[in-house]
């Protein structure tokens, strides 16, 4: 069963983002926490995905990111002061499979220590 942080109860998830959720339920190192005002995925106390506005949002290396964009697959995301970050990538439901690229998300931040 997969652990929620140690802060305050599991936070609500959307309904888009429940698969998603139970892909990583086996892993021990994830653990589900609360990011701005959305349910996130954490590996190691630090977050790799969550949904904003019906979005998948997760953190890549930049260059994915570029990539993701420019191919049309996602968008820049901004935690709504217009400055888009650098390594996170809003991606519409249906663009591309969000179990794969989560499990993506979860591989550079579990490798780098990435915050």
């Amino acid at each position: 069963m997969m652990k929620t942080s140690r802060e305050r109860e599991a936070p609500e998830l959307a309904p888009s983002f429940v698969p998603v959720v139970e892909a990583f339920a086996g892993d021990e190192q994830v653990s589900l926490g609360k990011m701005l005002v959305s349910a996130g995925l954490k590996v190691n106390g630090r977050f790799f995905a969550l949904v904003a506005h019906d979005r998948l949002v997760v953190k890549l290396p930049r260059e994915r990111v570029r990539t993701l964009i420019a191919d049309g697959t996602g968008g820049p995301f901004d935690r709504g002061t217009g400055q888009p970050l650098a390594e996170w990538v809003s991606i519409p439901a249906g663009s591309t499979d969000w179990i794969a690229i989560a499990r993506e998300a979860r591989r550079f931040v579990g490798r780098t220590g990435q915050t």
